[in-house]
């Protein structure tokens, strides 16, 4: 019913400036970084290089499943390039009808107002979970927080080890408050 190009009705909202990317190359800069590591391949060795370990990932993983397996859903993406500089005229757009087999469409060009003649579109569908997917939303139901507190207690009796996260916080989080929990964690830690 409109076509306010914000992501969500917040009062303050917005991306950085050139995107996440940027703005984590920005903090992590310095930091030695490891991609295509398997942390749990050897996880007694990647714990000895720190002197805390913040884990980020899902909880019930790290303990191998002991509690059971926490239930998530998750997303596939068709990715298309349109031959149109303007497809939706607005970064988002979310569909909530029954007979609407995606959840979303995001025009990636809106959110830093890029001025190409062509447009790459996204179409987000819901799908089931599967362990080795990725984990986007909780199933917030009790029998899942429940098994979540198990794991959240057995993380507090590890020494040097800070969940954080939506993963290993087991709750969807917007950016803000993503940003916000890490802030109040790391007060926390210090």
């Amino acid at each position: 019913f409109t076509f306010d190009n914000n992501y969500f009705n917040d009062r303050y909202q917005g991306i950085p400036i050139g995107g996440y990317t940027k703005m984590f190359k920005r903090m992590l800069e310095g930091v030695e970084i490891r991609v295509n590591t398997d942390y749990f391949a050897d996880k007694s060795h990647f714990n000895s290089l720190a002197h805390a370990v913040v884990f980020t990932g899902c909880l019930d993983e790290f303990f191998n499943y002991e509690f059971g397996e926490l239930e998530y859903r998750s997303l596939d993406f068709k990715h298309e390039v349109k031959e149109t500089s303007n497809y939706q005229g607005n970064a988002v757009f979310n569909y909530c009808d029954r007979e609407v087999p995606y959840t979303r469409v995001l025009e990636h060009k809106h959110f830093e107002k890029n001025d190409s003649t062509k447009t790459v579109v996204t179409h987000e569908f819901p799908t089931a979970y599967l362990r080795g997917m990725i984990p986007y939303y909780p199933i917030n139901d009790a029998k899942n927080h429940a098994r979540y507190l198990q794991y959240q207690a057995k993380a507090r009796t590890l020494p040097n080890f800070i969940i954080g996260g939506r993963l290993a916080e087991y709750r969807y989080m917007d950016m803000d408050a993503v940003i916000r929990s890490a802030m109040d964690i790391f007060g926390r830690t210090q």
